[in-house]
């Protein structure tokens, strides 16, 4: 039976992405900051899933500590680990000139370090077993520019870069890392009175639901990607695809 831990993994994409990995028998380490939210999602989640399966860690990934709790929490509970989702990440908006250093130090530690810590801690298994695969989730926003989004378009667009040279440097243990960049997603975090707008940019006038970004981050974790390292894999519902020439006709 094969394991993953996900990070963020108690909301929006994360709590999706938790559903498909456990839709299909795999054992499943929760990680989120928030220990309350996480009993109960653990809650729900057994009313459909055997709770065999499930396991939570209460862990801030900014934290090296906690990320490494993280991986020994996961090894006791399940014994190995197969493949970790670094979904955990936050925004912040604003121009340069209007960011505070904390606010772009915060925004860096939880989306660029996190996903850096928690990759470190489950690699040394990883390479023991000599096999493993890593999905950071990016974004749209990593691949284009936003307005008033810089610190979070910076993060982003780190992970991607970051994804590219940890493929690099783990080929050769047989290790995978990819990332997925949803664009607008429907998530509790979106706000619902933009679907409208937002959706006028995708070719199918519409945005992303999480279930989809689950769908190309489960993908990529198991052998059916086993030729994919490196990569990112737009879910954006044509999102990032136009030039931005007006439609004429």
């Amino acid at each position: 039976m094969q394991t993953v831990v996900i990070t963020g993994a108690t909301s929006g994409i994360g709590l999706a992405t938790t559903k498909k990995f456990l839709q299909n028998g795999w054992q499943v380490m929760l990680v989120a900051r928030n220990a309350t939210k996480g009993a109960q999602v653990v809650a729900d989640l057994t009313q459909d899933f055997d709770e065999k399966l499930i396991g939570f860690v209460a862990a801030d990934v900014s934290k090296e500590a906690d990320t490494k709790e993280m991986a020994k929490a996961t090894l006791e509970r399940f014994g190995g680990i197969d493949a970790l989702v670094n979904d955990a990440g936050i925004v912040v908006h604003g121009k340069v000139h209007e960011i505070s250093a904390d606010d772009w130090a915060k925004v860096f530690d939880i989306n660029v370090k996190g996903s850096y810590l928690a990759a470190k801690a489950v690699l040394p298994t990883m390479l023991d077993q000599r096999h493993g695969a890593i999905v950071n989730i990016s974004s749209v926003s990593g691949m284009g520019g936003d307005y008033g989004m810089v610190a979070y378009n910076a993060t982003k667009g780190a992970i991607i870069n970051m994804t590219r040279a940890m493929a690099i440097d783990y080929g050769e243990d047989q290790i995978r890392v990819n990332s997925v960049a949803p664009g607008p997603t429907n998530t509790p975090m979106f706000p619902q009175d933009m679907k409208g707008t937002f959706a006028k940019n995708s070719p199918l006038n519409r945005i992303v639901e999480p279930e989809e970004v689950a769908n190309a981050v489960y993908f990529l974790s198991t052998d059916e990607a086993s030729a994919i390292t490196g990569e990112t894999l737009p879910v954006t519902a044509g999102f990032e695809i136009s030039t931005g020439q007006p439609k004429q006709v």
